[in-house]
């Protein structure tokens, strides 16, 4: 078995038992797409906008968290690149669309957290640790989605 697969059994096995697993699966996505929305609405230095108009702490957070998959595993980074081009589309109509990006965000944050707190029952360490892990949860629920269908990790 792999680093990989040892390491995402590991993740399995401590989110066996949730007290409410559609609430706390539910909140795990608000968690992410409202803390990029956090990133991608903070103001920016101006050597960001001459590199590009899209370059903000967001789009980094995303690409360093793409990087991180591809270290990870190539298999699930390609499987999650469009996770991640979804999160950024997501951003990008936040902010055009005339809603407080910033106030959408942590609103979904803030919702997110309560989700996760709802659906693990309130044990302080197992939350610390799903925030710690937030950007693993995508990766480890892909990587179920591939055991079913019998792809490599």
């Amino acid at each position: 078995m792999t680093e990989t697969n040892d390491w995402l059994d590991r993740y399995r096995l401590s989110h066996e038992n949730l007290r409410n697993p559609m609430v706390f699966w539910a909140a795990v996505p608000m968690v992410v797409i409202g803390l990029s929305g956090v990133l991608w609405a903070l103001p920016v230095p101006q050597e960001f906008q001459r590199i590009s108009p899209l370059l903000n702490w967001g789009s980094a957070f995303l690409m360093v968290s793409a990087i991180y998959y591809f270290i990870i595993s190539l298999s699930l980074a390609i499987g999650l690149l469009p996770f991640l081009l979804g999160l950024a589309a997501i951003q990008l109509w936040l902010a055009d669309s005339g809603l407080p990006a910033m106030g959408v965000s942590l609103a979904l944050l803030l919702a997110g957290f309560v989700g996760i707190v709802l659906g693990r029952g309130g044990a302080p360490r197992a939350i610390l640790q799903d925030v710690q892990l937030m950007m693993i949860g995508p990766a480890w629920l892909l990587s179920e989605v591939y055991r079913r269908f019998g792809i490599p990790v």
